[in-house]
Formats: C-alpha cells, sequence, structure tokens
C-alpha cells in the first residue's frame, strides 16, 4: 500500500510539475505576445483601427523615426507598405508577420530610418484589392493620429499580392500618393477609365517605378510590363519598369535594400 501511495504521489508531482511548466509557458507567450501600444519613436507598435460604415477591423504596424516628434515644425514622408499572401493574420498575435520583408523589416532594424513606415495586415480570408475602402480607412487613420505625418509625400509599395494592391489602389485613388513602387506584382488599368476628370489627372501626375524578376514562375514578368504599356497608354507621365535577368519571385529584398528607391520616392510630392 505504502508503495503504491509512493507511485501515486510520483505521478501526482509529475502531472502538477507539467500543468505548471505548461501554464509559466502560456503565460510567458501572453506577456510575449504583441500588445497594441503608443506610437513611439524608433520603435514599431500594433496599432488597430475599425471602418466606421461597417466597423471591419485592420491591425497595422507604424513605425515612426527616431527623430520623429509631435511639436516639431517639420514633417515626415510617409511609407505605407502592403506585404504579401505569406504574412496575412486574423488578430494582433499575428503582426509581426508583416516585419519579414520590406521597409517593415528594414525600420525595425534601423530606429534612424527616415520615413514612418505604416504596414497593414491583410485578413487572412482577404486579398488587398479586394479592400480598397478599408485601405482607404486605414490611411485616414494614421494622417489623424500622427500629426507630422506629410500627406503631402506619401509613398505607396508592395511585394507580390501587395503589388496588385498597390497598382488596385493607386489607380483607384490616385490622389492620396506622391509616388508608388509595386514590385512582382500585376493588375488591371482598365479601373482607370471609371475615373472622374480630377482623378484621371490626378493618376497622370502619379509617378511609377515598377519591378519584376524576369524568371518569376509565381506571377509572370508580363503582369508588370502589361501594366507599363497601359498606364503609358492611358497617359501617366512617369512610368519606368525595371526587371532583373534570372530573378523568380523575389524581386523585392534588393529593391528594398537599394538607397536608390528612397531617393526616387523622396524626388516626389503632392
Amino acid at each position: 500500500m505504502k508503495t503504491l501511495v509512493t507511485i501515486l504521489s510520483g505521478v501526482c508531482g509529475a502531472v502538477l510539475i507539467a500543468a505548471l511548466f505548461c501554464f509559466s509557458v502560456r503565460s510567458a507567450q501572453a506577456a510575449d505576445a504583441p500588445q497594441v501600444g503608443t506610437p513611439t519613436p524608433g520603435k514599431q507598435v500594433p496599432q488597430t483601427m475599425s471602418q466606421e460604415k461597417n466597423g471591419k477591423q485592420l491591425n497595422y504596424m507604424l513605425f515612426l523615426p527616431k527623430d520623429y516628434s509631435e511639436t516639431a515644425d517639420k514633417k515626415w514622408p510617409v511609407i505605407v507598405f502592403l506585404h504579401g499572401i505569406g504574412e496575412r493574420g486574423n488578430s494582433i498575435a499575428d503582426i509581426n508577420r508583416v516585419k519579414v520583408h520590406g521597409p517593415a523589416m528594414l525600420a525595425d532594424k534601423d530606429p534612424d530610418f527616415k520615413f514612418i513606415v505604416a504596414t497593414p495586415q491583410c485578413p487572412g480570408d482577404s486579398w488587398w484589392a479586394w479592400d480598397i475602402d478599408l485601405l482607404n480607412a486605414f490611411l485616414d487613420d494614421v494622417l489623424k493620429n500622427v500629426k507630422n505625418a506629410d500627406p503631402n509625400r506619401v509613398y505607396l509599395t508592395g511585394l507580390s499580392m501587395g503589388g496588385f494592391g498597390t497598382f488596385a489602389w493607386s489607380i483607384r485613388n490616385p490622389e492620396r500618393f506622391a509616388a508608388v513602387a509595386p514590385i512582382c506584382g500585376g493588375g488591371t488599368y482598365v479601373d482607370s477609365l471609371a475615373l472622374d476628370p480630377k482623378r484621371r489627372e490626378k493618376l497622370n501626375t502619379l509617378a511609377f517605378w515598377i519591378f519584376h524578376g524576369e524568371s518569376d514562375t509565381t506571377v509572370l514578368v508580363e503582369c508588370s510590363r502589361v501594366m507599363e504599356k497601359g498606364l503609358k497608354s492611358y497617359g501617366v507621365k512617369e512610368v519606368k519598369l525595371t526587371t532583373y535577368p534570372g530573378v523568380n519571385h523575389n524581386s523585392w529584398t534588393q529593391t528594398y535594400n537599394n538607397p536608390e528607391l528612397y531617393e526616387w520616392f523622396l524626388k516626389h510630392h503632392r
């Protein structure tokens, strides 16, 4: 009987230890989970917003440059970055996925990055080009809450699914951006035919720098070539396409690592 009690005590003790360990792990994970916080210069902080007309929520990362100040007599340029399909998520716990590529990754590593970076996270069951109204509400939220964000220097870029979203959003709302850089994306320029005269004029003066790998087997380079030709035929004054020989789908790494892209952005304003 004593042996049985000893065995049971040992088993119960082991179960209790295991349960306490699991609880500790879950508590640590909860403590480490991303939390919505106050925007802080030099850091990338999770944010969330809800669309007024339907309550649809969108989570996003917001980076403020290290020298950013609400009280400064200065405006900072803004990069809006649309990620690819692999970084979608359905809760704030998933928000760190958006930092694996592009400006969000660069800003996370460099507190001196000179742009405000706003990176929304596409819901898991959606696609950027389907959610332009939500994206507009998101950009409204950023410009409203970041006092010294410069609305005349908002630059839009995205990769893959985000490249499609960059084309779709900038063609539908060209007045919102000073320049755009779609990477390994595509779309249709036919949407431009439905624009009112004022927006047509804004599209014609919007600068496009398109990037694509010539050996891309996920999104064919022809998708970007079609957009380049279509935008030029529509009357867009500044459209250029850079293709990378021998490069497959990942044409974004060398693009975002190129200082010339950011210099080009800053040459443009509304």
